[in-house]
């Protein structure tokens, strides 16, 4: 059950309903670890901010995908796990992919720069910091500015799966891929 309770829009104050407001406006999302944000407004609004930064930045929908599951999967973040697999199909990831970075296998990835998104969001998980060859191997495919986003990518993730654990954001019920015990 979730630890913190959702704030409704009726009971926030000012400057939270406007965040909220313009953030719901914007087709932005208000649920998950953003239920926790609300509570110091400028945090929820910079949240935000990174979010559609990083979305519009240099990284494909389906390279950010990988990223946000890599890490979900990782963290063993439930929420995270459940919006970014609902997103992953919607955006055309196969199954497949999102399955095997479930079971944490290394998925089939016929794109290279897919293959060192995966590559990069795993290492940086499993070790906080990328090797020399795993480095110079992500900037040879990536360029200096898309590894810049790539890293980006998976540190501001994190923090949506920390938050979404702290307070054990709960799932849906109907998640289309669960995530693995």
């Amino acid at each position: 059950m979730t630890r913190i309770d959702i704030i409704a829009r009726d009971d926030m104050n000012a400057e939270q309903a406007s965040v909220y407001d313009a953030s719901k406006e914007a087709g932005n999302p208000l649920g998950g670890p953003f239920s926790a944000y609300i509570r110091i407004p400028d945090l929820f609004q910079t949240s935000q901010d990174m979010r559609n930064s990083l979305g519009a930045g240099p990284l494909s929908g389906r390279e950010r995908q990988i990223v946000f599951l890599v890490v979900s999967r990782h963290w063993n973040a439930r929420y995270p796990w459940f919006a970014q697999s609902r997103n992953g199909l919607k955006i055309g990831l196969d199954r497949e992919i999102i399955d095997a970075i479930n079971a944490r296998q290394e998925p089939e990835l016929g794109d290279e720069r897919e293959r060192i998104c995966f590559a990069v969001a795993s290492e940086l998980q499993s070790t906080c910091k990328l090797s020399e060859s795993s480095y110079a191997a992500a900037e040879a495919v990536m360029g200096e500015t898309d590894l810049v986003a790539l890293v980006a990518a998976t540190g501001q993730f994190v923090m949506t799966c920390c938050t979404a654990n702290a307070f054990d954001v709960d799932p849906p019920e109907d998640q289309p891929v669960p995530l693995l015990a």
